[in-house]
């Protein structure tokens, strides 16, 4: 059988026929919708694909993570695993060095007795101290007044007595207690007698004989001069001093000088090294004057203030200013008082022993006291 072959130029024509148009209003085959649900339906499916790999990737990075942070926590727990091993072993370490139990339980007891004790000595301290504290102002009470006591004796200090007498009775009348009234009356009769002395200014007078002691170490001979007093001789002058003669007179009266009673007041002119002794033996007298002042010593005040007096005046002309001014304030010193009467303090001082004696004596023994001291009175 034989094919009938066509040309290529008749086929052509044929495949290139125009179809015609399909009409708009027509509907779309049925297959060509199937084609687009698959197409649709790949496309979700290529959709859900990509999202379970994105997930399962994510989830893989997120366990991948997990393992490190595990591993992290493994080795600090590893870590924390080995410190406490070595801490376990310091402390084992520590164990063995500690006594035994026995020996702790021992410890144990006296620390608990030791403290015990402590107590009941910090009661007993606390008891003593609360019953002592009023006999330890009462004892500081009396060494005032004996303080009082000496002050005025050794160095008769008004003042100073005055204040320890005051702290006295303040002490006493801190105890608030009716038996110090007697003690508590003789220390204000105590206190007013040392208020009606006065204290005499030994201070004021120590300075005052010091500065004429620097007035004395100035002190220099004054020669004695002519006064004329108006009187002529053998009649050259007239008495007004106006004439030749007067003239003459007055200076030739500064060379030759005469006193028909020189006698009644001669004094040698001193210099060099009598002036110097006069001087030192002026300043001793001065001194000793001080420490008689200062030790209320009156009877060698005033025979030192004598003496100083003589000095002066059997050594340096009256008539010279410094002299004579140096006399006249030694004048007012010798009757400047040193020294007082000063009032006596035993009668507080033993009402004081007597009260403490009474606060130390029990009841029953005061009484005893009492009873034997009407004794010998009573009748059988």
């Amino acid at each position: 059988m034989s094919e009938t072959v066509l040309p290529k130029d008749d086929v052509e024509p044929v495949l290139a026929k125009p179809q015609p148009l399909p009409d708009p209003a027509q509907k779309e085959p049925s297959s060509r919708r199937g084609g687009n649900g698959l197409a649709i339906l790949a496309l979700l499916l290529g959709a859900a694909g990509v999202a379970v790999g994105g997930w399962s990737v994510w989830q893989l990075r997120a366990i991948q993570s997990g393992h490190q942070q595990q591993s992290g926590q493994l080795e600090d727990v590893a870590s924390q695993t080995r410190s406490l091993q070595q801490n376990e072993q310091q402390l084992a370490a520590r164990l063995a060095q500690l006594p035994p139990a026995q020996e702790l339980e021992d410890r144990r007891r006296l620390v608990t007795q030791l403290q015990g004790d402590q107590q009941r000595l910090s009661q007993r301290v606390e008891t003593v101290l609360g019953a002592s504290r009023k006999d330890w102002r009462l004892a500081e009470a009396e060494h005032l007044l004996r303080l009082a006591s000496l002050r005025l004796s050794a160095l008769q200090d008004i003042n100073s007595a005055q204040a320890l007498v005051q702290g006295a009775d303040e002490i006493l009348r801190e105890q608030d207690d009716p038996g110090a009234f007697g003690a508590r009356e003789q220390l204000a009769k105590s206190l007013a007698a040392l208020q009606s002395v006065d204290q005499p200014d030994r201070t004021g007078l120590f300075l005052q004989l010091a500065a004429l002691r620097d007035q004395a170490a100035q002190l220099n001979a004054l020669a004695p001069e002519y006064k004329d007093k108006g009187e002529s001789l053998f009649g050259l002058t007239d008495g007004t001093g106006d004439s030749y003669w007067a003239t003459w007179w007055d200076k030739i009266s500064q060379y030759i000088r005469i006193d028909f009673h020189a006698d009644k007041n001669i004094r040698p002119l001193l210099a060099g090294q009598s002036l110097t002794q006069v001087r030192l033996a002026l300043s001793l007298a001065l001194e000793q004057a001080q420490w008689a002042a200062l030790n209320g010593e009156s009877e060698v005040y005033a025979k030192a203030v004598t003496e100083a007096r003589s000095v002066l005046d059997a050594n340096f002309n009256k008539d010279n200013p410094q002299s004579k001014m140096l006399g006249e304030r030694l004048d007012e010193l010798a009757k400047k008082p040193v020294s007082v009467v000063t009032p006596d303090l035993a009668p507080s001082l033993s009402a004081v022993q007597a009260y403490l004696e009474q606060r130390h004596t029990p009841v029953g023994g005061a009484l005893d006291k009492q009873a034997d001291g009407a004794q010998p009175g009573s009748q059988p």
